[in-house]
């Protein structure tokens, strides 16, 4: 079984393997070269589909960016992120159709064990060795999330859900839900008297 194989099995591999190294490794210069460009120049859209596991049309990302395997992301039609966009693959990430990112969203599929000796060591050649392990994380169509949001492996966040700003979402939000905090917890269902239709400015809500 490959390094690979076994990220996708669910099982212990080491990120550190050159199997993996060189994956993301690929990923990593196609971030540098996407984040060196200017913003309206369309070799940016050549560069994501480089090294993205499959996308729709049309996309955005502000950038910078950083996609650490690329290859196990999935994304949806109509997607935009805003700046800073972190994306973690290691476990596969699939995002739905008419998802939107706020600035600084991190989206981390992947995770170590906690005790030590278990996360870092040493092979019989004296090389070191790192213990990682990852789930899968599931974007709904129709998510926003909002700035500073991080969304970590396992997660399975729902059609049309709303994630507020700076929220570690850490388990599973429903589908329609406005949910925020750390640890995020649905707040509410979203509902007609959300619309627009009834908003008033701040300084008229007096």
């Amino acid at each position: 079984m490959t390094e690979e194989e076994k990220i996708f099995a669910g099982l212990i591999f080491d990120p550190r393997k050159k199997e993996l190294k060189e994956i993301k490794h690929k990923a990593h210069e196609a971030c540098r070269r996407y984040n060196a460009l200017d913003e309206y120049d369309p070799r940016r859209q050549e560069i994501i589909r480089e090294i993205i596991g499959g996308i729709g049309e049309p996309f955005y990302f502000q950038g910078p960016i950083q996609f650490n395997y690329g290859s196990h992301a999935y994304i949806g039609d109509n997607f935009f992120a805003n700046f800073n966009l972190m994306v973690m693959d290691d476990a596969r990430i699939y995002i739905g159709d008419d998802v939107c990112f706020g600035p600084n969203v991190s989206l981390m599929a992947t995770n170590h064990p906690l005790i030590a000796e278990e996360r870092v060591g040493r092979d019989e050649q004296g090389n070191t060795t790192m213990a990682e392990f990852a789930e899968e994380i599931h974007i709904g169509n129709g998510v926003w999330l909002a700035c500073n949001v991080t969304v970590l492996g396992g997660v399975h966040i729902g059609d049309g859900a709303v994630i507020g700003a700076g929220s570690v979402v850490t388990k599973d939000i429903p589908a329609g839900c406005l949910a925020y905090g750390n640890p995020c917890r649905p707040v509410r269902k979203i509902g007609e008297k959300d619309s627009m239709a009834y908003y008033q400015p701040r300084k008229n809500r007096d």
